[in-house]
């Protein structure tokens, strides 16, 4: 799988319904489930919960968060292109694997753990 944890990332296609959904958005990704090949993108596909109060939560009501969505439906950014772009990989003498674009050719380096 060419997503990371962290990395910047386009949505290309997806349910256009409501405001917050829908192709052209960018997030930073915030989960990837590799069994499953979903991802969560920050600012993506939001939906409503409806909580009843508990304890964390003792107002309850409607809480918003993000939903994973399918790793098929976005790509990477290239940091010099600054679209979204399909990724190759490529070992380099060291033996280290490495993310390249297969556009410009350059390497994309993994996220920072900030």
């Amino acid at each position: 799988m060419d997503i990371l944890k962290g990395d910047l990332v386009e949505v290309i296609s997806g349910d256009s319904r409501g405001p917050r959904r829908g192709e052209g958005k960018r997030g930073k990704v915030l989960f990837v489930d590799r069994a499953k090949g979903k991802v969560i993108v920050e600012g993506v596909n939001i939906i409503r919960r409806h909580t009843k109060p508990s304890r964390e939560n003792p107002q309850g009501g409607i809480v918003e968060k993000e939903a994973p969505i399918s790793v098929s439906k976005v790509l990477l950014v290239s940091p010099r292109a600054n679209r979204g772009v399909r990724v190759r990989h490529q070992r380099l003498e060291d033996g280290t694997r490495v993310r390249i674009c297969t556009k410009t050719g350059d390497m994309i380096p993994p996220p920072s753990k900030s």
